[in-house]
C-alpha cells in the first residue's frame, strides 16, 4: 500500500456503512480521500474522529446528489481544481426500495437505476477521463456490488442472503429490481474492462460482492414492513462488518501491477447460496 500514500481516492456514499469504513481505512494508508454524499455532516464527523485525525492521510467531504448528473460533473470539476488528479474511484453508493416488479412504483425503480447504475457509470467515465488526462495509468475503479447478482432470483432462494430459512418471504420479492441492477453492474464491469484494454490503458477495474453486512441498508429496505426488523436478520448470523469490506478493497489496491482482481465474493461464515 506504500505506493498509494499521498494519492487521491473518491468514495461515493461515504457517510455511513461500507463507505464510511472505506474512508477510515484509506486514510490510514496515507491517501487523500474524497467522501461524497447528499449530506456531508456525517463525513465531516468521521474526519474529526481521533484515529482519522491522527492518520497520515486526509478525509475531505464533498456534497453531491448522485441522482443529478450536473452535481456529479460539478464534483469532478471540484476534484480537478482542488486536487489536480484522481487515482482511485470506489463506486460504493447504492440503494434498494422494497418494490416488487408487479406492484412496485416506477419512480422507485428509476431511483435505483439513477444511483446504482447511472451514477456508477458517470463517476467511472469521469474518473477514467481524469486519470488519462493526468497520465495516471495505474489507477483503479472499484465497484462495491452485492451477492444478489450471482444468485437465482426465485424468492425461495432468499435463504442464500440471510443464511437461514425466512418464513413468509412474500415481502422479500421487493428485492428483485435491486438484484437486476447488480446483474447490470457485473455486465458493465466486464464491458469497461474491454474498453480499457482497447485503449492500452493499465487502469484496472475490480468489484467486491459482499454478503450480509451490518449497515443501514437492510433497515432502510424494511422500513415500511411492520412484520420484520433488520435486527431479526442480524441476530441470526454473525454478519460482516464494514471493515471486512474495506480490507478486501485494500487487498485489491495492494496487488502487484501485473495482477488484476476481477471480483472478490465475501460472505460471513454460515451464509450459503
Amino acid at each position: 500500500m506504500e505506493r498509494w500514500s499521498g494519492r487521491v481516492a473518491l468514495v461515493t456514499g461515504a457517510s455511513v456503512g461500507i463507505g464510511a469504513g472505506l474512508c477510515r481505512a484509506l486514510v490510514q494508508h496515507g491517501m487523500v480521500v474524497i467522501g461524497c454524499a447528499r449530506s456531508v455532516e456525517k463525513i465531516r464527523a468521521i474526519a474529526e474522529e481521533d484515529a482519522v485525525k491522527a492518520a497520515p492521510g486526509k478525509l475531505v467531504a464533498i456534497k453531491c446528489d448522485l441522482t443529478q448528473e450536473s452535481e456529479i460533473l460539478s464534483m469532478f470539476d471540484e476534484i480537478r481544481r482542488t486536487f489536480g488528479r484522481l487515482d482511485v474511484c470506489i463506486n460504493n453508493a447504492g440503494l434498494s426500495h422494497n418494490t416488487p416488479l408487479l406492484t412496485g412504483k416506477p419512480s422507485d425503480w428509476k431511483n435505483m437505476l439513477d444511483v446504482n447504475i447511472m451514477a456508477l457509470c458517470i463517476c467511472t467515465q469521469q474518473s477514467v477521463k481524469l486519470m488519462l488526462e493526468k497520465g495516471i495509468h495505474d489507477g483503479f475503479i472499484i465497484h462495491i456490488s452485492s451477492l444478489p447478482q450471482d444468485a437465482p432470483l426465485e424468492i425461495e432462494t432468499w435463504s442464500f442472503l440471510w443464511g437461514h430459512r425466512i418464513e413468509n418471504l412474500t415481502g422479500m420479492m421487493g428485492i428483485n429490481f435491486y438484484s437486476g441492477t447488480k446483474f447490470m453492474v457485473r455486465a458493465l464491469t466486464e464491458g469497461l474492462r474491454r474498453e480499457l484494454k482497447a485503449l492500452n490503458s493499465h487502469i484496472r477495474i475490480s468489484s467486491v460482492s459482499p454478503g450480509m453486512v451490518t449497515t443501514e441498508f437492510l433497515g432502510n429496505f424494511l422500513k415500511d414492513d411492520s412484520t420484520r426488523k433488520a435486527s431479526d436478520f442480524y441476530d441470526s448470523i454473525e454478519t460482516l462488518q464494514p471493515k471486512d469490506i474495506a480490507d478486501s478493497v485494500l487487498y485489491i489496491l495492494s496487488v502487484p501491477l501485473h495482477v488484476e482482481v476481477h471480483d472478490i465474493i465475501i460472505r460471513p461464515y454460515g451464509q450459503t447460496m
